[in-house]
């Protein structure tokens, strides 16, 4: 029997994946800062660890998923402080922006989204016990985790204390007993954020918050940790020293990392200035494009982006919807010949009569089959992506002689096995008909436009350019907008349908 394997991190090979509770997943994946709109560097983790989640549930677990928001920051005050807004407003937009970028990729809603701010009470319970337990201590108001009391730290990052001891030197807090050790409570600095602590007025490590977040929600050890590979140290490494010697449990049991989007061979970041905002690329492309755009190469593995290759994407959904639609019709023409397309099932298929019906059936079962392979293999989206090809290919070869109820049928058991997979497992819609950018933002924008040469035109009539009001209405007819001048001197429209597939 074939099982789910993946890359963990911290043993640095392949494992088989054995849940801590049969039967269920508890994930925890280090969520943004809101400071900023999301860039097509974030986009990756959204997508990657929704279709994660989407195929372990595909496999019959219960998925419980946590994804924070790191909601106090150094970064969050400082956009604080050049826009002349509260760290709450900061905040407060950029998670809102945040739920506006990700809608158009179909994102899962089941997840749970806590904020820093909302478990400070879980984050001082945790420091409280570290500083009990002999691995954290206090200096004027400061609190840091001491990093050499924990034997395997550096372990995740594959790295040596005393080599990472000798890179930590250039950056020294005089309160520190070591420079490797990191800050797990930071005393109060004018204008920043505060809470009461036993330690005096101040505000959380950035580490601390996502072990206290981790434990509230999935306990002292859970499944799986995720985030970018750019998080693995410090963040990471720090999570599972302070989480440990904490709660002496094993915290993640595997450790998933994905890799980054490259502009010209360089980590796509902010700090680089080479990013491009989710929502401009999404004003140009569908989010089903960007999403299989990301979904073509292996989660784990960096992925070159330009605008040609998203273009390619964009062609190479509009060939999966077309085929998905050309195969919904036929389905319709016989639909007065099968039971209900959901009930289609082996028995109402396969009954051993006709060659080219089990031929055909055989194909698909062995295409699942290789699915499931391709994915419980470390999560290999590209290999999964090319057996469904190579299943709509053998389909569509299938379709093209199909006249009667048994070939109808499993003409359907193939296309809900297609659907099951590509909107269930990866997450893509296959009814969405757009040609490009986001729907909603083509629909106001073009409403707009038609609205402002409505008004030119009833300018032009005041002003008895009758010339220009009759091109502007032509050139509106040729477009497929009507005008309609009504009794009441007001002016309408409407417009013809536009039935172009995607």
């Amino acid at each position: 029997m074939r099982e789910l394997t993946v890359y963990n991190t911290l043993s640095r090979k392949k494992e088989v994946f054995k849940p801590v509770t049969p039967g269920q997943v508890k994930m925890y994946v280090c969520g943004i800062t809101p400071y900023n709109h999301s860039h097509m560097g974030n986009a990756r983790p959204f997508v990657t660890w929704d279709v994660i989640k989407r195929y372990l549930k595909y496999l019959g677990y219960a998925v419980t998923h946590i994804q924070n928001f790191t909601d106090v920051d150094d970064k969050i005050i400082k956009r604080s402080n050049e826009e002349g807004i509260s760290v709450e407003q900061v905040t407060e937009k950029y998670i809102e922006g945040f739920f506006e970028d990700i809608e158009p990729l179909n994102i899962s809603d089941d997840i749970i989204r806590p904020k820093v701010t909302e478990n400070i009470p879980e984050i001082i319970e945790i420091i409280k016990k570290l500083i009990n337990e002999g691995f954290a201590y206090e200096k004027e108001g400061n609190v840091f985790f001491e990093v050499k009391k924990f034997e395997e730290y550096g372990h995740l990052s594959n790295q040596k204390i005393d080599e990472l001891e000798i890179g930590a030197r250039v950056n020294v807090m005089e309160e520190k007993n070591n420079p490797l050790d990191f800050a797990l409570w930071k005393r109060k600095k004018e204008g920043e954020p505060y809470w009461d602590s036993p330690w005096g007025q101040g505000r959380p490590g950035w580490h601390i918050e996502c072990s206290a977040m981790a434990r509230k929600y999935l306990g002292d050890t859970f499944d799986i940790h995720g985030g970018g590979q750019d998080l693995i140290f410090p963040h990471h490494e720090n999570e599972i020293a302070q989480s440990r010697c904490a709660y002496h449990g094993n915290f993640a049991n595997y450790w998933l990392h994905n890799g980054f989007i490259q502009v010209n061979g360089d980590k796509m970041s902010k700090s680089l200035g080479n990013f491009f905002l989710l929502r401009e690329i999404l004003g140009k492309f569908p989010g089903n494009v960007v999403r299989l755009f990301i979904l073509g190469t292996h989660y784990r593995k960096p992925i070159n982006f330009s605008m040609d290759n998203i273009e390619d994407s964009r062609k190479t959904l509009k060939n999966i919807v077309s085929a998905m639609k050309g195969f919904s019709e036929i389905i319709e023409k016989f639909s007065d010949k099968v039971p209900h397309k959901e009930e289609i099932s082996d028995n109402t298929v396969n009954n051993g009569e006709n060659k080219d019906i089990n031929e055909f059936r055989e194909k698909v079962d062995e295409l699942d089959r290789q699915f499931i392979e391709a994915m419980d293999e470390d999560m290999n989206t590209p290999q999964a992506l090319a057996a469904i090809f190579d299943q709509l290919k053998e389909t569509k070869k299938f379709s093209v002689n199909v006249s009667n109820k048994e070939e109808t049928e499993t003409l359907q058991y193939s296309y809900n096995s297609l659907k099951k997979k590509i909107e269930d497992v990866l997450g893509i819609v296959i009814n969405v008909e757009e040609e490009s950018g986001n729907l909603k933002n083509n629909d106001k924008l073009t409403g707009n436009l038609i609205e402002l040469l409505i008004k030119l035109r009833a300018d032009a009539r005041k002003e008895k350019n009758f010339k220009l009001s009759d091109e502007i209405r032509d050139s509106l007819k040729e477009l497929g907008i009507e005008i309609q001048d009504n009794k009441d001197g007001t002016t309408g429209y409407t417009m013809q349908s536009n039935n172009n597939e995607i």
